[in-house]
């Protein structure tokens, strides 16, 4: 049978350590407690035995001890990080990186090794690429060392550009290993590997290669060597178009191993075995990771310790005096109240759960909600003091809506101070004004409803916005609308002046034209007042009308049709574009020899 916990393990043991000071810490509260006595302050010492009753006296503040005794024993064991259970963890063994470094000079185009070096060794890249577990870099030199691919853990990514090295990506030509190691070991040190292998595939090293490689040993990077060629050597055609001879020289190669902590290996060995002595493991190797103590791969001690937390809190609280308790959880009941609080009248500003631009944000949504739900008062409140134009035009749009004309004009003033384009404010303001233009009511019998120019029902500011605006986003004066639609809790609006005055003579008596023309004005006049009744009840602070919508729909059309017309032009672009990476490496090694040249100049 397993015993519960029997696999309990200490992540930080030197904390119990700390266990052994909790009977000191005791034994001083105690004698605190004590010297605390009120009474030993008003009783002679030789009298307290006889006064005192010693079996119940001090009996809370007992408990109140041994409580807080006991939580600070549970903080100690949480902090020494008990743990009891493993948990799956990708954990990467030491040593598995490698960087390749190829001599890519004109002597790879050699024919010792069939049909070329440069054939031979993009083939054997290849297999070590596939073979390797870990992670794989690619270095290529000739006069100058240049990385055609970073530390990655995916040899796809090196090996797609293995078919374009060739000599005619470097810069200029010659041989220099040593600035290829140098180069292999900055790149094992920046992606954070103490220790690594750098594998040569060269022909020869000389003593500068031989220097560096001692370097990079010393600092846990293993060179060593994959001799790429023969000793009998062959001839090969140079850049300056005269025939040279290059011949594998062991002496040096072994050196050069030697002087790295590594070995040389021959041409002919099976990939798998040049990274078995490598280290770094072949493809039986991959997905291991380390290897933990009782022998499992992949696992972690997991730190519960975290499971303690909840009870020794519970018994600390013992440790605060009578009613400080209840402060502290009055006082965490506070604190996530400070922002409901603190989001009165005023500009938003920061505080310990949000920023400034968040608390406006906050205020600008509930007053949003506010104005769908038809409180345009409390949108007006909510979007004062927000920042920007938009802010001072929603503002003036409820401030309109709620019969505060001067006060909408004023915030419509504030957001054409900000944004001068703003042509919903320009609109809206215009029709603000034009109700505010009407005269009060001036009575009078039959014609009431009667407008100036004889048609039936005031259109007020909402036709006008209509009218005017680009998107008939107008906060209007829609009592008319209203009235007319039945609405019995809307105020009838009234028109200016006497109507037996302004409405003109009447008509005579069979003038057909005269009653088309009405009938045509009053078609007219019902249509706008529907269409604007319809585009306050869709919008919202700043909804958009009819007219706005086409004009988006038409907006987005010609985007649509200018966006499809772009990528057919650049899928035939592409299309023209050769697929040709040597010419990449090309550029981009070329760009960074002259880099460094004017950088050593």
């Amino acid at each position: 049978m397993t015993l519960p916990f029997a696999d309990l393990q200490f992540l930080r043991p030197a904390w119990l350590l700390a266990l052994l000071f909790l009977p000191l810490l005791a034994w001083a509260w105690r004698q605190r407690a004590r010297r605390r006595s009120g009474w030993r302050t008003a009783v002679d010492a030789h009298l307290l035995p006889h006064l005192l009753d010693a079996r119940g006296g001090g009996r809370d503040s007992s408990l109140a001890g041994l409580a807080t005794l006991a939580g600070l024993a549970v903080a100690i064991v949480a902090l020494a990080g008990p743990g009891w259970r493993g948990v799956p963890q990708p954990l990467q063994g030491g040593g598995s990186a490698l960087v390749i470094v190829l001599d890519l000079s004109s002597a790879t185009l050699a024919n010792d090794l069939q049909p070329s070096r440069l054939a031979q060794a993009r083939a054997r890249i290849d297999a070590l690429l596939h073979a390797h577990a870990g992670e794989v870099a690619l270095v290529a030199y000739a006069d100058d060392a240049f990385v055609v691919s970073p530390v990655t853990s995916d040899p796809d990514n090196v090996a797609v550009f293995l078919d374009a090295l060739a000599p005619e990506v470097m810069p200029v030509d010659g041989q220099r290993p040593e600035r290829a190691i140098d180069r292999a070991r900055e790149l094992l040190a920046r992606a954070g590997h103490a220790r690594g292998d750098i594998l040569l595939l060269a022909p020869e090293a000389g003593r500068a290669a031989v220097r560096t490689a001692t370097r990079a040993a010393a600092d846990g990077y293993r060179v060593s060597v994959l001799a790429m060629g023969t000793e009998a050597g062959a001839g090969y055609r140079g850049r300056d178009g005269e025939i040279h001879r290059s011949a594998l020289d062991p002496g040096s190669l072994r050196a050069l191993a030697a002087a790295g902590g590594g070995r040389v290996h021959g041409w002919d060995e099976a990939p798998g075995q040049v990274l078995a002595a490598l280290g770094g493991g072949g493809a039986a190797d991959a997905g291991t990771g380390a290897v933990a103590a009782d022998g499992s791969r992949g696992l972690v001690r997991e730190d519960g310790g975290y499971w303690l937390l909840p009870l020794a809190m519970l018994l600390l609280l013992a440790a605060f005096r009578r009613g400080g308790v209840l402060a502290v959880l009055a006082l965490c009941m506070v604190l996530p109240m400070q922002p409901a609080l603190a989001a009165g009248a005023g500009p938003p500003v920061a505080d310990a759960w949000r920023r400034a631009d968040q608390a406006a944000h906050a205020r600008s949504v509930e007053a949003e909600a506010a104005y769908r739900e038809g409180d345009f008062a409390a949108a007006a409140r909510g979007f004062a003091d927000l920042p920007g134009a938009d802010a001072a035009y929603n503002r003036g749009n409820a401030l309109a809506r709620a019969g505060r004309y001067e006060e909408a004009i004023a915030a419509y003033d504030e957001a054409l101070r900000e944004a001068p384009d703003m042509s919903d404010a320009v609109a809206n303001r215009a029709a603000v004004e034009a109700v505010m233009d009407r005269e009060p009511p001036s009575g009078g019998a039959g014609g009431g409803d009667m407008p100036p120019d004889g048609g039936k029902g005031d259109r007020g500011a909402g036709d006008e916005a209509g009218d005017r605006g680009d998107d008939g986003r107008a906060p209007p004066d829609d009592d008319a609308g209203k009235e007319q639609e039945g609405d019995p809790s809307a105020p009838r609006p009234q028109p200016p002046g006497d109507a037996d005055a302004n409405a003109g003579p009447p008509p005579a008596p069979g003038d057909d034209s005269d009653a088309d023309a009405r009938a045509r004005q009053q078609a007219a006049d019902d249509a706008q007042r529907e269409a604007m009744q319809r585009a306050l009840d869709a919008g919202t602070a700043r909804g958009a009308g009819s007219e706005a919508d086409d004009q988006h729909n038409a907006s987005e059309r010609s985007e649509s049709t200018a966006a499809d017309e772009r990528e057919q032009a650049n899928a035939a672009w592409l299309r023209r574009v050769p697929d040709d990476p040597g010419a990449l490496l090309r550029a981009r090694f070329r760009n960074e020899h002259l880099r460094r040249r004017a950088g050593e100049r």
